[in-house]
């Protein structure tokens, strides 16, 4: 984090931090390896996407900053799947390296549990290393490839690795 060490928290997500949500988001599309997605939604669409239970953000202690940010997003309507959910968790380019991304899982994993979810589940590409490293690393197990599953807007197919995690106090 720019040469230094700071102290964050970790807090409930408000509608006020979306905007720096979304520069986050922006940065992990600039980046390339960590979604389809080309642009940021709307706080509408996001809001409408995304669980109320266990949206989380990294707050650098001094100045309030978001330095990260954890959410979840059902994957299905049906009554059945009511406790399976996808992660995502992005992290502040300025601010990784400094267990951001541990803490924002810890966090979700406890929370989403006492909610009753049972299986977090997750997709990301082969390429990103340390997002793989740290949703293994939080229990995570591999459970396949989805090959050229999806289209960048250059045109370039991508793989997608399938994560889950399931809970051990639920099931």
């Amino acid at each position: 984090m720019s040469g230094m060490t700071k102290s964050f928290y970790i807090d409930a997500m408000l509608a006020e931090d979306y905007p720096a949500v979304a520069n986050i988001f922006e940065q992990g599309i600039a980046g390339g390896n960590a979604t389809y997605d080309t642009h940021a939604a709307t706080w509408l669409d996001w809001d409408a996407k995304h669980m109320p239970v266990a949206r989380f953000v990294a707050r650098e202690e001094q100045t309030q900053r978001v330095l990260g940010w954890i959410a979840l997003s059902g994957v299905s309507a049906r009554a059945v799947f009511k406790g399976v959910a996808e992660l995502s968790i992005y992290i502040d380019n300025d601010a990784q390296g400094v267990g951001i991304g541990n803490a924002l899982m810890n966090h979700c994993i406890e929370t989403s549990e006492a909610a009753g979810i049972w299986t977090l589940q997750s997709g990301i590409f082969p390429e990103n290393e340390a997002s793989l490293a740290l949703h293994e690393k939080h229990g995570f197990r591999r459970v396949g490839t989805r090959e050229k599953i999806g289209q960048m807007r250059d045109g370039r197919w991508r793989d997608i690795v399938l994560l889950e995690r399931r809970s051990r106090r639920l099931m």
